[in-house]
C-alpha cells in the first residue's frame, strides 16, 4: 500500500472510531438518562390471575373457555337494531366468526316481551316469560325474533365456546293494565295479572308505593317501579325454582346477567339474585365516581361497568392529555369486578376509539367490544389482533412506565409462565421512541401489532428502546 493511501486509510479509521464512540456515548447517555428519570408505578397488587367469569368449562360442550388473558365480551346489539324479528338469526350467523376471533361471551338485549311489542328494544318489560312465543302487545315475536330462534342462538353460541349473558331489567315494568290503586288513591298501570305466560302476576301491591314502603333508590321514566322488598317479587325474581332467574339460567341456559339501571334499587337485590341464581353478573351503575362503583360492586357481590375508566379515556385521548390515564379507575381498585368498554348502546363519546381499544384490551378487567365498532365502524382485522393480544399476552399485574400529554407506556407483568407485554400508546402526530424497563433480560422482543418492524433485544438489566407510530399503538413481548 502506498504511503498516501495508508495515510487516508488511517484518517478514515480514526474518523469512524470517533463517530462510533460518539454514537455509543449518545446511546448510553439516552439510556442512562431514561433510567435516571424512570418512575415505575405498580398499579395493581395481586397474584396475577386473570379475570374469571365464574365458568371455566362449557356445561354443554365441556370445552375449555378460559384463556391466559381472561376473555373478551361482545355487546351483540346496538340501539334500534333492525326490527322484524331477524336479530337473533343475525347474531347466530356471526358467533362462529366471533369465537374464531377470540370472543368468549355475548351480551344480548332484553329477551322478553315489552310494551312496545315488535318495536321495543326490551327495556320496557311486560312479561318476563314471553320470549316471542305469545300473542300480546301486538305481536308474537319480539323485535329480535321468536323463542325458538333465541334458543337456537344460545345453543349455537355454546357449541362455539361462547357464553351468553341476558340483559335483565328489574327496576321497572311497563304495559300493565289500568287499575284502582289503594296505595296512591289513583288509577295506575300496575295490573300485570293477565300476562300471557301466566307467570309472575303483579298488581299495585308489587310496585311503589305499597304496604312495605313508599319508594326505593330510584324510579325511571315514569314506569311503575318494581318493589323488591315485596315477597311476591322476590319469589318470582330469584327464589322460586320456576321463577325468572332460575328459569333463565336452568331452562333457557343463560350463563350470566347484565343488570340494567341498578341505581334504581339497592345493591342487596343483585346480591340476593347472585346468591340464589348464580352466573356471571355485571351491573350498569352509570357513575364516574370510582368510590361509588367500588361500593356498589362490593355490596352487590357483582362486577360493574367501569364508567370511571370510560370517562378518563375520553378525557385523555380526546383531550390530548394521556397523564389522565394515571387517575383512579375501577379496574385499578379491583380488576376482578371491572368490566371495561369504549362505547355501548347508550353512550358513544370517545372519538379516538382505536387507542381506547388498545388500552382496554391490554389492561386488566373484562373488556367489551361494541357490535357497531366491530362489524361496521372500525378495522376488524386490527380489533381481532388486539383481541388475540389480550387473550394470549395481557397477563399479570399492571405497572405504568411512562406518561406525558402524548405518550402512555404500561407493562403487564406476566402470570404462570406467560411473559406479559409492554403497551405503548402514542397520541401525537409523529413517531416516538422510549427506553423502558421490561420483564425480560437478554431477550429479543417484537411488536405483536405489526405497527413497528423493530426486533430489539433487551439488555441484561431488562431495559430496551421501543417505538410507536403516530396516533397509534404498539404492543411488545418476547418474540416467540
Amino acid at each position: 500500500m502506498k504511503k498516501r493511501n495508508l495515510k487516508l486509510y488511517l484518517i478514515a479509521s480514526i474518523a469512524l472510531s470517533i463517530l462510533s464512540c460518539e454514537t455509543t456515548n449518545e446511546f448510553n447517555d439516552s439510556n442512562s438518562q431514561a433510567k435516571a428519570n424512570s418512575t415505575v408505578i405498580d398499579v395493581t397488587h395481586h397474584d396475577g390471575k386473570p379475570f374469571n367469569t365464574g365458568k371455566n368449562t362449557n356445561s354443554i360442550t365441556g370445552k375449555y373457555v378460559s384463556n391466559p388473558g381472561g376473555g373478551v365480551m361482545m355487546q351483540a346489539f346496538y340501539w334500534d337494531v333492525p326490527a322484524g324479528g331477524t336479530w337473533w338469526d343475525t347474531v347466530s350467523s356471526k358467533v362462529t366468526e366471533w369465537s374464531n376471533a377470540g370472543i368468549g361471551s355475548i351480551w344480548l338485549p332484553p329477551v322478553s316481551k315489552a310494551q312496545n311489542g315488535p318495536f321495543s328494544m326490551g327495556y320496557d318489560p311486560t312479561d318476563y316469560f314471553d320470549f316471542g312465543n305469545y300473542n300480546q302487545n301486538g305481536t308474537i315475536e319480539t323485535r329480535f325474533g321468536s323463542k325458538t330462534e333465541l334458543v337456537n342462538l344460545i345453543t349455537k353460541a355454546h357449541a362455539e365456546n361462547i357464553q351468553v349473558y341476558a340483559d335483565m331489567v328489574l327496576n321497572h315494568n311497563s304495559g300493565g293494565q289500568l287499575e284502582s290503586n289503594p296505595f296512591t288513591g289513583t288509577q295506575t298501570y300496575t295490573n300485570f295479572t293477565g300476562v300471557a305466560s301466566g307467570k309472575f302476576p303483579r298488581s299495585s301491591a308489587d310496585f311503589y308505593k305499597n304496604s312495605y314502603a313508599n319508594n326505593d333508590e330510584g324510579a325511571f321514566g315514569g314506569f311503575p317501579d318494581l318493589s323488591h322488598v315485596t315477597p311476591n317479587v322476590q319469589n318470582w325474581l330469584w327464589l322460586r325454582s320456576d321463577g325468572v332467574g332460575k328459569y333463565y339460567k336452568n331452562t333457557m341456559k343463560f350463563d350470566g346477567w347484565r343488570f340494567d339501571y341498578v341505581k334504581g334499587f339497592g345493591p342487596w337485590v343483585i346480591k340476593d339474585w347472585n346468591a340464589n341464581v348464580g352466573g356471571f353478573s355485571v351491573g350498569e351503575y352509570w357513575d364516574s365516581n370510582v368510590n361509588t362503583l367500588e361500593w356498589w360492586a362490593n355490596n352487590a357481590n357483582s362486577s360493574v361497568f367501569d364508567f370511571a375508566c370510560y370517562y378518563k379515556m375520553n378525557d385523555a385521548f380526546d383531550g390530548n392529555n394521556l397523564n389522565i390515564l394515571n387517575d383512579d379507575m375501577m379496574w385499578k381498585r379491583n380488576p376482578y369486578k371491572a368490566v371495561t368498554f369504549v362505547t355501548n348502546h347508550d353512550t358513544d363519546e370517545i372519538s379516538k376509539k382505536a387507542l381506547a381499544y388498545a388500552y382496554i384490551l391490554t389492561h386488566e378487567g373484562y373488556p367489551t367490544i361494541f357490535y357497531k365498532d366491530y362489524e361496521e365502524w372500525l378495522n376488524k382485522s386490527k380489533l381481532n389482533n388486539l383481541i388475540w393480544i389480550h387473550n394470549n399476552k395481557a397477563t399479570g399485574t399492571t405497572s405504568i412506565l411512562y406518561t406525558d400529554n402524548d405518550e402512555y407506556i404500561a407493562r403487564r407483568n406476566g402470570y404462570n409462565g406467560n411473559p406479559g407485554l409492554v403497551v405503548y400508546i402514542n397520541n401525537s402526530s409523529s413517531w416516538q421512541e422510549r427506553w423502558v424497563p421490561t420483564n425480560w433480560a437478554n431477550a429479543q422482543i417484537k411488536d405483536f401489532t405489526g405497527n413497528s418492524t423493530w426486533l430489539p433485544t433487551t439488555q441484561g438489566d431488562k431495559w430496551v428502546k421501543i417505538q410507536c407510530p403516530p396516533n397509534s399503538y404498539s404492543v411488545w413481548s418476547i418474540n416467540m
